[in-house]
């Protein structure tokens, strides 16, 4: 029964759409017309339409503040005790370090240095180019997933299968423990 109503009104839409396509022919030919004819010209005199010259304006540049552009989040889960714990570091080096249903356990800020260290292992890391997914073979049970987000990509790697270059970004990363 939920079929047919589902059929029903999908028809319904369906013929919607093909009336309301009819009603505008952009220059194709009248319904009863042969090919390559086309409707005639409205007889009724038209109006002028006004139009106001646009006037350009200028786009600012988008300016992101540091302190609240996300340079990287990287969750760790897993492990012997089995928790969740993910790390979000905003471009001015300041870090979160948050635990289960996103309560802050830890905060700070990368020094200048340990900020320019991160940043070029981001580089290096190349998350464009890094496989979207490596496991370990054979699976480690008790061991950590990580997932990085960066630069609008996401990377997940078992602990045992990090790629050189994401253990790099790990080292750089003030670590997941709480105190």
């Amino acid at each position: 029964m939920r079929t047919m109503r589902a059929a029903a009104a999908a028809a319904t839409v369906l013929l919607a759409a093909v009336s309301l396509a009819g009603c505008d022919n952009g220059g194709s030919p009248a319904a009863g017309q042969p090919a390559g004819a086309t409707a005639p010209a409205p007889t009724a005199p038209a109006t002028p339409a006004t139009t106001t010259p646009a006037t350009p304006r200028p786009t600012p540049p988008p300016t992101a503040d540091p302190s609240t552009e996300r340079l990287l989040r990287v969750t760790r889960s897993g492990g012997f005790a089995g928790r969740t714990r993910t790390l979000v570091v905003k471009g001015d080096g300041s870090w979160t370090l948050l635990g289960e249903q996103d309560k802050d356990l830890r905060k700070g800020r990368l020094t200048p240095a340990g900020l320019e260290d991160l940043r070029s292992a981001l580089r290096e890391a190349d998350f464009a180019r890094l496989p979207r997914t490596t496991k370990a073979d054979p699976p480690v049970y008790d061991g950590f997933t990580y997932t990085f987000v960066q630069g609008g990509f996401e990377v997940t790697a078992d602990q045992t299968a990090l790629p050189a270059a994401l253990s790099r970004v790990l080292e750089a990363l003030p670590g997941f423990d709480a105190a």
